[in-house]
């Protein structure tokens, strides 16, 4: 989002065009008491976006086979504050089960079931039989950024983010963002699952980031004229 945690950050990008952008306040990352999140670039465009609507066909969402879920009705005022405007309850992708059901727009859909099926199921390749899950910190919540009392609001509040704590595999091994990171056995893997992000996603944000991101991979759909903002 399950493993969940989160130094102080600089500015993070001008404001988004369409919305910024987890789950419930039981499983959110700790907050650091001094940690501050690093600033993003300035130049936010747009977000990555190739088709809206979350029709549904055969347990399929936003128009993909490998996406499963349902269709929900857009909810809360997504053109000036919380809400999604066209949600999905995703339940898997690419093969890949999500722990809790992440509610986010079909934006953020597409390009989670892009980076699992070309980024993290390559990295991971068959050790321990495979990708079978996904353990999800966060996804919608009307919320600032970092769980902060003010600021900017998260690209969680517009259903265009997930945070994702650990991998776990078909033979039962999980492999966690905090541990997996800087370990010797799992660090190359989890490196390389993490940079395959950037691309399908406009901002990926994990534990060389700042101290919010230490324990899980923050993905969004948000773009800017610089490309794609990943640390």
């Amino acid at each position: 989002m399950v493993v969940v945690t989160a130094i102080r950050p600089n500015p993070r990008p001008a404001h988004p065009l369409a919305g910024a952008a987890v789950i419930p306040a039981s499983a959110r990352p700790a907050e650091a008491a001094s940690a501050q999140p690093e600033a993003r670039p300035e130049g936010f465009i747009k977000l990555i976006s190739k088709r809206s609507g979350g029709y549904s066909r055969n347990g399929s969402v936003c128009g993909v086979n490998a996406i499963k879920g349902t269709v929900l009705k857009s909810f809360g005022n997504p053109s000036s504050g919380c809400g999604v405007a066209n949600p999905v309850k995703v339940t898997s992708v690419a093969g890949v089960r999500l722990s809790t059901p992440a509610t986010i727009d079909c934006d953020a859909a597409r390009a989670l079931n892009t980076w699992v099926e070309k980024g993290i199921k390559p990295a991971f390749g068959g050790k321990g039989g495979g990708v079978s899950e996904l353990k999800v910190a966060a996804h919608y919540a009307c919320r600032k950024r970092n769980n902060r009392p003010s600021g900017k609001l998260s690209e969680h509040a517009k259903g265009h983010a997930v945070d994702i704590s650990a991998i776990r595999l078909a033979n039962g091994t999980e492999v966690t963002v905090l541990d997996g990171w800087r370990s010797r056995k799992w660090s190359a893997v989890m490196r390389r699952a993490h940079g395959s992000a950037c691309g399908p996603f406009g901002t990926v944000l994990g534990p060389n980031a700042d101290g919010y991101h230490r324990d899980h991979f923050h993905v969004d759909v948000a773009s800017y004229r610089s490309g794609p903002y990943c640390r």
